[in-house]
């Protein structure tokens, strides 16, 4: 069946508002939003991934995370286009190597579905910024040659739209780089596209154990019998060892049931719930910001009451470039009015906006 089969769903992606009549009623805010930030970022859903959208509820937390609205288009003061700085640490094309033991390979501009707080909106949907075959042996080259690299980060985009050959053709390589230690896989497609799980793909992962493959589940209506099938299939077929980070999202999952909800249902599948992230600070995000007060509350009622393997890291990946740091008390510096002083591992201060 076409719906089943991961290249249809790519293949017949809606990729405007045109394409939603019918399937979705807009509200008046979205058509506006549609039509101005169309020069901003891109629009893309999968059937699938629509199809758990409430065509009826203006506030569904699946619609809310991939319908433009209007707050998309403000720029607040704090916002900044690569809020991670991962274009000043890219020595070669598609490789960021900001912390000195990992780096972080770019390898596709597409997504199955284009989130409307991506860190990457910059960039992805873009096919100029893939890397092509030529730039994937000089990204190799620079791994080989920088023994301090214990472990390559697999991202995009989506790395699983690259096709099986590609992807087994990179992780040979990649296994065959002795002081490389382990592998990992950032990859989206399990929520949104869980039809590329497919038994090929598994069958590659296990010929190179150990890889570790990170996803991005949000909210608990997410966790379809699809995804669900999808994540055991990577874990008992593919050998993987799986996480999960999601955002805090405002309206979407800032809540201790939704997120305590969304972890059992994780574990269950066979998945550790391993990052909380402090939405980004990339343009056009403010709409989804949850105050860090409010965050470390849901953290405090979710701690000690819910099992210990339940309960990710609460984190802020500093803008700058500054990496992650837990966000309790013991790393706030000092409370101010409109934002906080964060200190990292350097001892480097930042401002967060909040």
């Amino acid at each position: 069946m076409a719906w089943n089969d991961w290249k249809w769903q790519l293949q017949n992606r809606l990729l405007k508002a045109e394409d939603l009549i019918g399937k979705l009623e807009l509200i008046e805010e979205e058509k506006e939003a549609f039509e101005e930030s169309k020069e901003i970022f891109s629009f893309a859903v999968t059937p699938y991934y629509l199809s758990l959208i409430d065509p009826s509820d203006p506030n569904c937390p699946i619609r809310k995370q991939v319908i433009p609205r209007k707050e998309e288009l403000i720029r607040m003061p704090n916002e900044v286009e690569d809020p991670l700085a991962e274009q000043v640490f890219m020595p070669v094309k598609g490789v960021t190597h900001r912390y000195p033991d990992r780096a972080l390979w770019y390898l596709s501009h597409i997504c199955a579905v284009y989130c409307r707080f991506c860190t990457r909106k910059r960039k992805v949907s873009n096919p100029e910024e893939t890397p092509s075959k030529d730039e994937w042996e000089a990204a190799l080259d620079y791994f080989r040659t920088h023994p301090e690299i214990k472990e390559v980060i697999l991202s995009g985009g989506d790395p699983l739209t690259l096709a099986d050959h590609q992807l087994d053709y990179l992780l040979s390589q990649l296994n065959n780089i002795k002081h490389i230690n382990h592998i990992r896989i950032h990859s989206r497609y399990p929520v949104t596209l869980p039809m590329r799980i497919t038994d090929s793909i598994c069958e590659i992962f296990r010929k190179y154990f150990p890889i570790y493959m990170v996803t991005h589940f949000n909210h608990p209506k997410e966790l379809t019998e699809d995804a669900s099938v999808a994540l055991k299939k990577l874990c008992q077929s593919g050998n993987l060892i799986m996480m999960n980070q999601s955002v805090l999202l405002k309206g979407i999952n800032d809540s201790e049931d939704v997120l305590e909800s969304l972890n059992y249902l994780l574990l269950k599948a066979g998945v550790k719930p391993y990052y909380l992230h402090q939405c980004d600070e990339v343009f056009g995000s403010s709409g989804f910001v949850v105050p860090i007060t409010r965050g470390i509350e849901i953290m405090y009622k979710l701690r000690g009451r819910r099992s210990g393997i339940s309960i990710p890291t609460y984190v802020k990946d500093l803008t700058g470039g500054g990496g992650k740091i837990p966000l309790n008390p013991s790393y706030i510096i000092e409370n101010r009015e409109k934002g906080y002083l964060m200190k990292n591992y350097n001892g480097d201060l930042y401002e967060i906006i909040h």
